[in-house]
């Protein structure tokens, strides 16, 4: 603490940029970063949570792993996916996602 005391006081005084407000504009913009960060990420799991409810028999996923498969029979916390013919894995559901279409790796190297 007392380091920040004599880091704060070393800055020259009645400069502008120097002493608490520079600080203050770092916090302040690492703040709004870390704010819009995970503004993204509430949105991705909002968007799985709702993909979860709605499973069904026949949709297309992907495990945490990165195994694809297709949706089996759906249960109260687990999911039984086909992921070859007569290959039947059950798997938490907190552990799949909506599998990725055909389409959306050829846009992504696109851009």
């Amino acid at each position: 603490m007392n380091q920040l005391f004599v880091i704060l006081d070393a800055a020259p005084q009645g400069q502008p940029g120097g002493g608490m407000g520079s600080m203050l504009l770092i916090i302040v913009v690492l703040f709004v970063f870390m704010w819009m960060m995970g503004g993204s990420q509430r949105k991705q799991a909002k968007k799985e949570a709702e993909f979860r409810k709605q499973m069904k028999k026949g949709d297309r996923v992907m495990f945490s792993g990165g195994i694809l498969g297709k949706v089996h029979e759906v249960n109260d916390t687990t999911v039984e996916v086909e992921v070859s013919n007569g290959v039947v894995m059950t798997v938490e559901k907190n552990f799949v996602t909506p599998a990725p279409e055909a389409g959306d790796a050829n846009n992504a190297n696109k851009k």
